[in-house]
This record gives structure tokens, C-alpha cells and sequence, in this order.
């Protein structure tokens, strides 16, 4: 089997698993559709691991090839096409491994839901629209798997169509995105009008004779190429990767069912804007200003949706801060150039999280879909293996040394610091501020949940068990690359050169480099965290959660008080929901009200229908006056008539 063979299974076998279980879901039943879709993504899972092997391990050539030309008109060709380096093969890894978990995990969550089959077809499309995006070639195939991922993600954020709350939950996320989505296609056509072409490889080598070109925007004011195109194509990843002020669909994603929340925040969905600016590292390097701006709207997102996380107590939403907060840390790292830093991030976060989610899975299904964490405590004594894997999961959140997420994170950190940036600064004091802010909440959410005082109702407390097999195994397996992957791959994604041409650098933003000039292996690495202020941060964070919810539970609760104004200010969560509820939902209404009393009523049903009639009406009646019936009356028109006609007659002559 060829190598083209192959990259066309693996996005053509979770498509075939999703139309089977989607259009035959009654004829194959529950167990047809779960086994049909993750045989498809085992497969996809199976063969991303030996093209990753090929590549990364055995030193295999790069494939860039056009698959299928759907329409070609002059000098401009549109295709489907694969592009797999050293980039693209790991997030076919990571997204097809991931998947494929969360796809056996779901038999289990999902086991008593009616819309099962329904289900697994679309975490499968899920999955296919993914691998298309991560492997395309071109801006078109691109713009194909974002806009997958955006809709599978609105029918799975709503799944449970009969809450309203699920169902304003999907609208919003649609919504969100399509403000992003609107830059980046803005981006797409720019880079069409100037470059002429959609293949990456053609836009990346016309791009340095680019970099002096200006487009001028409505006024008349000149904007940099380079900068315009960047800007809008982060406009887009500031949605599809929750960035703000476009992130406020992503909390409410939890309306759906836990696995498509680990789907969508560790594998796919989130990722793809991360992604897409690695990916588009060669134009990113061309405008500084494209890169401060990402510094900055990361630092802030890190920062402050951290902080968010402190006050929340359903489980779901806590990880979901920590999704934003971690997705804040990848997008600096992208803004200090550090793409290399950030895609690392990205895959360590992937299982770490993934993980994180599952795991609040499992308590949730053994407390009977209750997501409080006020109602729970103590779950350790009757799930001893839900607890140790979240208890690495949280480890490697934090960035504890030895974990995953420690290599990853601590590399973004020091790569903010080398950076010369505008903004580099401010973004430095943030995500090392967002160190205790993360081991705080993330403690938070472990000590409340199994530690403490039992405070789940009695009737819960009696069925209170460890989840079955198909919950755990899966947790078992994430909690292995959460522990190791990161020791693994510090040294080669980093420093050695791991992505080679994928990703492009220029020398003078090269933060990388000036880490890895330092760098003595694995465990210089590891030991040298304890001379930094990183771990002492993420130490105070995890005290501070034990003091707050373990040794004195009162004081979070005298603290709210006390400080009630800061406290209902992150509750409201800084008020982006009712400012968004208020400008655009209510002035979306208003001017529905506007149309509808104004120009509807009014003008429409007002001035040209009624007004028509009225019309018609009027000089019916005006007619009708002169039809008396008197043979008098019409000689004398006839006679009045006559002399009209007489006198234009005559007219001519004088």
C-alpha cells in the first residue's frame, strides 16, 4: 500500500464510520455504531502512528500532493490535496489517538442516552473534519475543515436539543464563530487577490517578496500586506481557539455530553486555531505586529480566564477556564515565535486534558450527572483509580517538574522572557502569574471533589462506586502520555530541529534557540525548575487549596463576602455575556422591532399596500362622481373636450 493510499484512509475512515452509524443507525443498532466508528478511528489511529513512525523515526520523505482538482479557471486551481511533515503527522497522532479513546470511553457515558447512534456518527465526523483540516494543503481544503469542525461542534454543543440552555449554548458557539470565521475568510480572499494562488507552497514562497506591500483600508489609510493578512486569520483562530474577546461560547460548550467537551477542547475544534498559525509561520514571521498582537490577546486570555476558573463549582466548567487559560499560553507562545513551544503545548495539553475530562466524566456518571462540586467530597475512597489519574492529570496541568505539561509550559515561559516584542513584558508577567493562578484552581477542583467532607445526598452515597471498565481504561492510557510524553519529546520539538522546513523562524525572533543554547538534557531541564520561580508558584498554589478547602473550608466563603464586589464581578464573568446579550442579541432585536413596526407596518403594509388601496380608493371615487348617467352632463364634457382639442389645434398658428 502506497503512502497516498494510506493518508486517504485515514481521513476516509472515520467519514465511513460516521455515514454508517449517521444514515443506518436503526439497522446496525447501539452496538453497530459505537463498534463501526471506532473500528474506523482505530484504523485512522493506527495508520497516523506508522506515518508518524515513517517520518519522525525512520527519516521519510514529505508528502505533498494534490489528491483531487475540483475546478481549475486560468492561473487558479482548486483542490483537495494532503500536505504531511513532520508538523501535520503529529496532529494526525494526537487527534486520531485522542479521538479514538474518547470514542470507547463514550460507550460507557453515553449508555443509557437515546440519541446514541446519532452521537457516535457525529464525534466521527468530528474527527474526519479534523484530520482534513490538519493535513490539507491549500487554503481551500483549510477553510473546508474549519468550517467542519465549527458545524459538528454546534450539532454536538447542542445535542441535547430538548434543554434550552443546550440549544443557546450551540447558537452561541455558531454565532461566536462566525465573527472569526468572517476575518479569516477576509484573510483567505486577501491572500487569493495578492498571491494569486491557494497552495501553501506557492503563498510561502511568494511571501518575502510581499513583505513591503501595503492594501489600503476605508479611508485611505495604508496598512501592511502582511499585517492586514495575519491580523484577519487570527481573527479567525481568536474564535475557533476562544481567544478573547471571542471566547465566551467555550464555557458553555459544557451544555453537551463530557466527551464531546474532551473532543472538543483536548483534540480538535480549539487546536485548529493554534494550528493554523504554526502552520502559516512563514507569513506570521513577516509582521511583528500580527505577533505583539497575539502576545498581548494571549497574556490576556491566560491571565484573566484563569482567574475565572477560581470561583466556578460545576466540574465541567472549571476545566473548561483551565481549556482557556492553557489555549492563552499557546497563543503567546505563538506571538513570542515560539511555534514549536506551542504546537508542544498543544499535544502534551491534548492528553493531559483529555484526561482532566474524562476523569470529571467518570465522577459524573458515579454521582448520577451530578456536576456540583459543592454536592461531592471524599470520591477517593470509592474511586481509587478515577482519582489517581486526575491526580496526574492535575500534576501535569500545573506543570509540575516530571509531568507533561511542566516541559511544555515552563518552555513557553522562557521563551516569553528571551522575546524582544512589543508586549513580551507584559506577557511574561501574566502566564508566570497564571502559574499559581492554575495550581490553585485546578487543586481546587481536586480537593473539592475527593477530599473533604462527603456532601453528596445519601441516596447518591449508597451506589457510590468506581466506574466500569470501558470509563477507566481509557483513563488509564491518557494517564501514561500525561505522566511521560513531555520528558520524551522536550528535547527533539524543541531543540533538535523536530519540524525542520513546517515551521519557519526568522533568526532575529529565534527565542528557541537562545533557550536551547542552555539546554543539557532532560533532566537538567527537570532539575533546573527548582531554581526558578515557576514551581515555587505552582507549590503556593496547590498550599493555598489545601489551606482554603481542606484545612479551613470556611475561609473561601468569608472571602466572597468580604470581597463581594471583585467576587460577583467574576461570577458575572467580567460581564462579556450580558455586554454580548445586550449590543448584539438585543440590538439584533431592536432592529427586528425597527423593520418590522417601521418598515414593515409602516411603509409596506402602511404606504404601499393600505396606501395602494387607499389610492385606488380615491380616485375611484373621484371617477365614480363623474359617471352621473345625465346625457346633459356628458355632452358637456363631450363640448368641453372639443374646445380642448380646438385650441391645441390652434395653437400652432399663433
Amino acid at each position: 500500500m502506497d503512502m497516498k493510499t494510506i493518508y486517504l484512509a485515514i481521513v476516509l475512515a472515520p467519514l465511513a464510520g460516521a455515514v454508517i452509524a449517521g444514515l443506518s443507525g436503526r439497522a446496525i443498532g447501539r452496538a453497530g455504531a459505537h463498534w463501526v466508528t471506532i473500528i474506523g478511528v482505530g484504523v485512522s489511529t493506527v495508520l497516523s502512528l506508522y506515518a508518524y513512525k515513517r517520518m519522525m523515526l525512520d527519516g521519510g520523505p514529505v508528502f505533498n500532493e494534490t489528491i483531487y482538482r475540483w475546478l481549475s479557471t486560468g492561473s487558479l486551481t482548486l483542490e483537495v490535496g494532503f500536505l504531511v511533515d513532520p508538523l501535520s503527522v503529529t496532529m494526525m497522532a494526537v487527534v486520531s489517538f485522542v479521538s479514538w479513546l474518547i470514542h470507547i470511553y463514550t460507550i460507557g457515558y453515553m449508555h443509557d442516552d437515546p440519541g446514541y447512534q446519532r452521537f457516535f456518527s457525529f464525534i466521527s465526523l468530528f474527527t474526519f473534519s479534523m484530520l482534513m483540516l490538519v493535513m490539507a494543503n491549500n487554503f481551500l481544503q483549510l477553510f473546508f475543515g474549519w468550517e467542519g469542525v465549527g458545524l459538528v461542534s454546534y450539532l454536538l454543543i447542542g445535542f441535547w436539543f430538548k434543554r434550552e440552555s443546550a440549544i443557546f449554548a450551540g447558537l452561541k458557539a455558531f454565532l461566536v464563530n462566525r465573527v472569526g470565521d468572517f476575518g479569516f475568510l477576509i484573510g483567505i480572499a486577501a491572500i487569493l487577490m495578492y498571491f494569486g494562488d491557494l497552495g501553501y507552497s506557492s503563498v510561502f514562497q511568494q511571501a518575502p517578496s510581499m513583505a513591503g506591500e501595503t492594501i489600503s483600508i476605508l479611508d485611505g489609510t495604508e496598512w501592511s500586506l502582511m499585517s492586514f493578512i495575519c491580523i484577519c486569520l487570527f481573527i479567525g483562530a481568536m474564535g475557533k481557539s476562544a481567544q478573547v474577546p471571542l471566547h465566551v461560547w467555550l464555557p458553555d460548550s459544557m451544555e453537551g455530553p463530557t466527551p464531546i467537551s474532551a473532543l472538543i477542547h483536548a483534540a480538535t475544534m480549539v487546536t485548529a486555531g493554534i494550528f493554523m498559525v504554526a502552520r502559516m509561520s512563514p507569513l506570521y514571521e513577516l509582521s511583528e505586529t500580527a505577533l505583539s498582537l497575539m502576545l498581548v490577546i494571549g497574556a490576556v486570555t491566560a491571565f484573566f480566564m484563569g482567574v475565572l476558573g477560581l470561583v466556578q463549582n460545576d466540574i465541567k466548567r472549571v476545566v473548561a477556564y483551565s481549556t482557556l487559560s492553557q489555549l492563552g499560553y499557546m497563543t503567546v507562545a505563538l506571538g513570542a515565535s515560539a511555534y514549536a513551544a506551542a504546537i508542544f503545548h498543544l499535544v502534551t495539553h491534548a492528553f493531559f486534558k483529555a484526561l482532566l475530562f474524562l476523569a470529571a466524566g467518570s465522577v459524573i456518571i458515579a454521582l448520577h450527572h451530578e456536576q456540583d462540586m459543592r454536592r461531592m467530597g471524599g470520591v477517593y475512597r470509592y474511586m481509587p483509580i478515577t482519582w489517581f489519574t486526575c491526580l496526574i492529570a492535575s500534576l501535569a496541568s500545573i506543570g509540575f517538574p516530571g509531568f507533561a505539561g511542566f516541559y511544555s509550559k515552563d518552555s513557553i515561559i522562557e521563551a516569553v522572557h528571551h522575546s524582544q516584542l512589543w508586549g513580551a513584558d507584559f506577557a511574561y508577567v501574566a502566564v508566570l502569574s497564571c502559574v499559581l493562578i492554575t495550581a490553585l484552581y485546578s487543586f481546587r477542583m481536586f480537593f473539592m471533589t475527593f477530599h473533604g467532607r462527603e456532601r453528596m445526598d445519601t441516596e447518591t452515597w449508597k451506589h457510590l462506586h468506581e466506574s466500569p471498565a470501558v470509563v477507566t481504561v481509557p483513563l488509564a492510557v491518557l494517564a501514561v502520555p500525561s505522566l511521560v510524553i513531555g520528558a520524551m519529546l522536550v528535547g527533539p520539538m524543541l531543540f533538535e530541529g523536530y519540524y525542520q522546513s513546517a515551521i519557519y523562524v526568522a533568526p532575529q525572533h529565534d527565542v528557541l534557540a537562545q533557550i536551547g543554547a542552555g539546554y543539557h538534557g532532560v533532566l537538567g531541564f527537570t532539575l533546573h525548575a527548582f531554581g526558578s520561580a515557576p514551581v515555587y508558584l505552582a507549590l503556593a498554589g496547590v498550599g493555598l487549596a489545601w489551606l482554603g478547602y481542606i484545612k479551613y473550608p470556611d475561609i473561601p466563603g468569608k472571602l466572597a463576602e468580604r470581597f463581594s464586589l471583585p467576587y460577583t464581578i467574576l461570577m458575572r464573568k467580567y460581564g462579556f455575556d450580558e455586554l454580548y446579550q445586550w449590543l448584539f442579541a438585543g440590538g439584533a432585536r431592536g432592529t427586528g422591532r425597527l423593520l418590522w413596526q417601521v418598515g414593515d407596518e409602516q411603509v409596506i403594509d402602511g404606504a404601499l399596500v393600505n396606501g395602494t388601496a387607499a389610492g385606488v380608493r380615491w380616485l375611484s371615487g373621484l371617477v365614480r362622481t363623474l359617471q352621473s348617467g345625465y346625457l346633459y352632463d356628458y355632452a358637456f364634457a363631450m363640448i368641453i373636450g372639443l374646445l380642448l382639442l380646438l385650441a391645441l389645434f390652434l395653437r400652432q398658428f399663433f
